[in-house]
């Protein structure tokens, strides 16, 4: 691959994680006019969050046997784009319930095979050098995201409403599945390149480090989309925020996960993952921390959602980094670990709901915190499982 084919699949990657990011972003403004739109209590809105996280799961899932098998990745990842752009549009349109949660759903399936696919391919674009392009891709979804509620606020302050922030968002989105779908040279599978992995790592083996890779991610993203997306809601609850200010405030979670992760480029080539890993949970918890204890201070809750969106940033893509740096990265063991990132959609974003809905919105950061808690212990149990791999590779050579 020439090194302009390299950095064109680099763009095109990019784009689309900056378009992922205004799928998540945007939900969380728009989560009460979506409740209002569906006639529909917080608790019941939040199963899109379950319904939208249930489809990238089957996405994910189906996505690492198609990108193993096919020759052309771009083009099938320019088609998700194109329909995930499309579900965007329509969905302030839907007067029901039961229809938003079979759009969320249905967009679900673009979204899983374009986090895999997105993450795979540069993988095999980049090989061993992959780790900034890596940490670049994620800077790239926390644009979006960061985007997404600023879009969403400076709609609202010029007259518009949250359907025109969809559409405007959408419009966006549909030229990038164009650039994807028109892009020449697609990266080969790894099994086909001469700088091939050298070895595959046995079954048993593998398995562990898949396992605990997937718990990791699961937790990850749980603290991070439960926190992007009820924020605003957990700020309009309290009455710290108006509907423009709460959208700021989830902007700003956004940009400073987006500045952390700009930061994380530059950090991944001169310190280990480990070091970072272990400096990104201790300030994530204790802003978090800061969170919970003053739980009536809009100065406070700004000083911690900007701390938390900031330590937040690095951690996708260093564990990621990590728990491939012992194994092989096809794309079905890939999207077997990117099933982690998807459940954890799931499951901690529609509690918190619930959670909001029958004990306030206080229990949010609590969930959080412990969450990310938990994912940190997840960590020190990835790192002794690294260790002993390393250690039966070595033994093995």
């Amino acid at each position: 691959m020439t090194k302009k084919e390299k950095l064109r699949n680099t763009i095109a990657y990019y784009l689309l994680f900056i378009s992922l990011g205004f799928s998540l972003g945007i939900t969380g403004p728009a989560l009460p006019s979506l409740a209002e739109q569906t006639g529909s209590t917080l608790g019941a809105i939040g199963a899109i969050f379950l319904l939208g996280a249930l489809g990238g799961m089957l996405g994910t899932a189906v996505s690492g046997r198609i990108f193993d098998r096919v020759t052309r990745g771009n083009l099938v990842l320019g088609l998700a784009q194109l329909t995930s752009a499309i579900l965007l549009a329509i969905m302030p349109l839907a007067g029901s319930l039961p229809l938003l949660l079979v759009i969320f759903l249905i967009n679900g399936l673009p979204g899983g095979i374009i986090n895999t696919g997105a993450n795979t391919l540069l993988m095999w674009t980049h090989g061993k050098k992959a780790g900034p392009y890596m940490n670049g891709l994620h800077f790239a979804f926390g644009l979006g995201a960061f985007l997404a509620p600023t879009v969403f606020a400076q709609v609202l302050n010029l007259g518009g409403t949250y359907q025109h922030a969809y559409w405007a968002l959408a419009v966006l989105a549909f030229p990038v599945g164009l650039f994807n779908l028109f892009s020449p040279g697609s990266p080969e599978h790894p099994d086909k390149r001469e700088d091939s992995i050298e070895s595959q790592v046995k079954l048993r083996q593998v398995l562990p480090v898949v396992i605990i890779a997937m718990m990791f991610l699961f937790f990850y993203v749980g603290s991070e989309i439960t926190f992007g997306n009820w924020i605003y809601t957990y700020a309009l609850i309290l009455g710290l925020a108006d509907a423009t200010r709460a959208a700021y405030l989830t902007s700003g979670f956004w940009l400073a996960f987006t500045i952390g992760r700009a930061i994380s480029i530059v950090v991944a080539t001169r310190f280990k993952p480990e070091q970072i890993l272990t400096v990104a949970f201790l300030g994530g918890l204790g802003a978090l921390a800061l969170a919970i204890i003053t739980p009536n201070s809009i100065s406070m809750l700004w000083a911690a959602t900007l701390l938390v969106g900031f330590f937040m940033a690095p951690i996708w893509a260093t564990g990621y980094n990590l728990a491939g740096q012992s194994i092989k990265l096809t794309a079905t063991i890939s999207s077997s670990i990117i099933l982690g990132d998807s459940l954890g959609g799931v499951v901690l974003p529609w509690v918190t709901g619930q959670a909001i809905e029958r004990f306030g919105a206080r229990t949010m950061p609590w969930l959080v915190f412990s969450s990310l808690a938990i994912n940190a212990l997840v960590f020190g149990i990835m790192l002794l499982q690294r260790r002993k791999t390393l250690q039966v590779a070595f033994a093995g050579e």
